[in-house]
């Protein structure tokens, strides 16, 4: 358990300063991008609101109200990718990745990545000491490393595969695998201006000593040219002995740019 002493107030307040970094970066980046030559620099992002911040780790799940604020910035076959999520009614961190990705194959049919992140889950836990109940702010660390085949079907349909593994520190989950395969259809037309993404997957994950196997499905729906489009995810328990609901989903609206 972690307890903000001299160390935690002053992880905190790195934390802090990370943390107005990234939209420093994130708002000049937003500016830049307006002008950069995307055939050298490429620089997108986006900005989401949902109703129900959940994770395809039961443990990890908010399970309220979350802000999440994603960034990439590429370079040929290299890519820098934070996602900064928040409580919405509270903006206490939920978590942060900083994902360094990059290319080993890309081809018209087919692609391979890999890529790896340090990332970080905060929590806050409720202690009684000398009879006062105090709040302390737990951060939980993780190193976690990917690898991302995919083959395309046809323009709009692909299947992919995704392998992560993860170790943590300063958690009591000390070790993650997780193994999902997916098909994305990225383009169904619904007439001319409105179309539908759907990316459903099943997946294995082992935690430590226990494991489960889920099966999870996202829709986007969005009119061509807009900025704004609705999201719903919906992860559904199979068989596991990981604690958590046996249900959750969602709803999201993003702005991308």
């Amino acid at each position: 358990m972690y307890k903000p002493d001299a160390a935690g107030v002053s992880e905190i307040c790195d934390m802090k300063k990370t943390l107005l970094l990234f939209f420093l970066l994130h708002f000049s980046l937003l500016g830049l991008s307006q002008k950069t030559d995307s055939t050298k620099t490429l620089v997108t992002g986006s900005v989401s609101v949902t109703n129900n911040g959940i994770s395809t780790v039961p443990t990890f799940s908010l399970e309220k109200p979350a802000a999440i604020f994603n960034l990439s910035v590429r370079r040929n076959r290299f890519s820098f990718e934070p996602e900064l999520a928040f409580g919405f009614k509270d903006a206490k961190p939920w978590y942060f990745v900083f994902w360094f990705r990059y290319k080993l194959v890309e081809t018209a049919k087919f692609n391979m990545g890999v890529g790896f992140h340090p990332g970080f889950v905060f929590s806050t836990t409720n202690i009684l000491d000398n009879g006062v109940n105090k709040e302390y702010f737990t951060t939980s660390r993780f190193f976690v490393g990917e690898l991302t085949p995919s083959y395309a079907l046809s323009k709009n349909t692909s299947i992919g595969f995704n392998y992560l593994h993860a170790r943590g520190y300063n958690s009591d989950l000390r070790q993650l695998n997780f193994l999902g395969l997916s098909c994305n259809f990225s383009n169904i037309g619904l007439g001319n201006r409105f179309f539908i993404k759907a990316v459903p997957q099943v997946y294995y994950l082992k935690t430590d000593d226990t494991d489960g196997v889920y099966l999870t499905s996202t829709f986007t729906f969005a009119k061509r040219g807009c900025p704004f489009s609705v999201s719903s995810v919906m992860n559904k328990t199979l068989r596991t002995t990981i604690p958590g609901d046996d249900f959750l989903w969602n709803i999201s609206l993003t702005y991308s740019y």
